[in-house]
């Protein structure tokens, strides 16, 4: 029996995992606020109902789970910003608006990188239970990337990069 080989929750965190946890909750609690205020400026439904999901059911549920881990294990936690207020769509101004496409474009940049560091997070783990909660939250996040694509794809708002054509002569 080594070390660290008994219940995993019962094992201390590495500075690498504690990093991973405050830098992840530090960022979910700013997404969180940059969203809502996002939210304002939605006119589509269907994207204002993905956007209301993922800060509810995605970031926010992150963000309990982590808050958790960290407190039980005697971390500070960063500052929540202040909850984002309602705002009538009409009363921003047509050149302060952010677009339906740039918000949802925004969107699934922010989840690829969400995904990329879910990843990187599991590879540093040696809690077998912190490893298991970031798979968690990686799946979440592929789910949703998946929604944000095809809502993407529906509506015309994709931007694919230059699409390599091959042009081989037979």
């Amino acid at each position: 029996m080594g070390i660290l080989s008994g219940n995993p929750k019962e094992e201390p965190l590495h500075y690498g995992e504690v990093f991973a946890l405050w830098t992840h909750l530090n960022a979910a609690k700013a997404m969180v606020a940059a969203y809502e205020t996002l939210s304002n400026h939605i006119g589509d439904e269907e994207l204002k109902k993905l956007v209301e999901d993922v800060i509810e059911n995605g970031t926010k549920a992150e963000i309990e789970e982590v808050e958790i881990v960290l407190k039980e294990n005697g971390v500070g936690l960063p500052p929540t910003p202040p909850e984002r207020p309602k705002a009538c769509l009409e009363n921003i101004p047509a050149g302060a608006r952010f677009m339906d496409p740039e918000i949802s474009n925004k969107l699934g940049v922010d989840l690829a990188a969400g995904l990329v560091s879910c990843s990187t997070v599991i590879g540093q783990c040696i809690r077998e239970d912190i490893a298991m909660m970031y798979g968690q939250f990686h799946m979440k996040k592929a789910q949703y990337a998946a929604k944000t694509l095809k809502l993407l794809k529906e509506k015309g708002w994709l931007v694919p990069p230059p699409l390599h054509l091959d042009k081989a002569e037979c």
